[in-house]
């Protein structure tokens, strides 16, 4: 921690900016204030989470807030209309069964040195997977709309006429996860495996976790696609038509 890391980021989100400008990307202002967003929260978050360390009812306000902020910023990602609320669905089905498994076993315990990290990684997975399904779900209905209505015209269900179109093109998202966890350790080195590294612990020990970690994501991440996909066939969660 000194001045030339804020120099170094200043530099680096300057840079990013800077480039997506240039290459008319569209997300020039975007990049800036997630940096500046990041670095409040971060900032806000290292000042609060030593508390809900110790104390059970801020730890679970904690997750919850956590969960409350997933939901919201998956659901406006995918629609701008009031079915965003349905994102909570597919991130609480993935990753509250999977946290509850693991206290109930013994492998996570309810401390929040290690329950706060472990649901934060899975709802986070949970987000991005249910962001990816979602969007590429509804713009295939979009793009393949005619599709969709030659299906109703022989005889399909609404459902199974759009669940049929938009799978293909919402499993794609869990190709970031199969490719994360296929190169684990040839191309990258990822965090929970470092972080054990540097605070002391063997590198078998922390391999195992950050198997443990890749492991619960591939299962929260297909869980999450499979219930976003459901909801866009079952229309629960919709876009406004061109012509509304």
């Amino acid at each position: 921690m000194n001045p030339a890391l804020g120099v170094a980021l200043a530099v680096l989100l300057v840079a990013g900016a800077a480039v997506a400008a240039l290459a008319q990307l569209g997300h020039t202002r975007a990049i800036v204030t997630a940096g500046l967003r990041a670095t409040v929260q971060l900032a806000a978050v290292a000042a609060v989470v030593r508390w809900a360390l110790d104390s059970r009812p801020l730890l679970f306000a904690f997750i919850a807030m956590m969960f409350a902020v997933a939901t919201r910023t998956a659901g406006r990602r995918i629609t701008k209309n009031d079915t965003w609320r349905w994102a909570a669905v597919p991130i609480g089905v993935a990753v509250f069964p999977v946290v509850v498994l693991l206290v109930a076993i013994g492998v996570l315990p309810v401390r929040g040195i290690a329950l706060i990290p472990i649901t934060g990684i899975l709802i986070g997975g949970a987000l991005t997977a249910t962001v990816l399904a979602g969007r590429r779900a509804l713009e295939e209905l979009e793009t393949r709309r005619g599709e969709v209505e030659a299906a109703l015209s022989i005889g399909f269900m609404d459902r199974d006429a759009r669940l049929e179109i938009a799978r293909q093109s919402a499993a794609g998202a869990l190709i970031p996860a199969l490719d994360q966890t296929r190169t684990v350790g040839l191309v990258t080195l990822p965090g929970a495996f470092i972080g054990m590294l540097l605070g002391g612990a063997s590198p078998l020990l922390a391999g195992a976790v950050q198997l443990f970690v890749l492991v619960a994501l591939l299962a929260v991440e297909a869980v999450a696609v499979a219930v976003v996909l459901e909801l866009v066939a079952r229309n629960k969660i919709s876009r406004p038509s061109r012509g509304a």
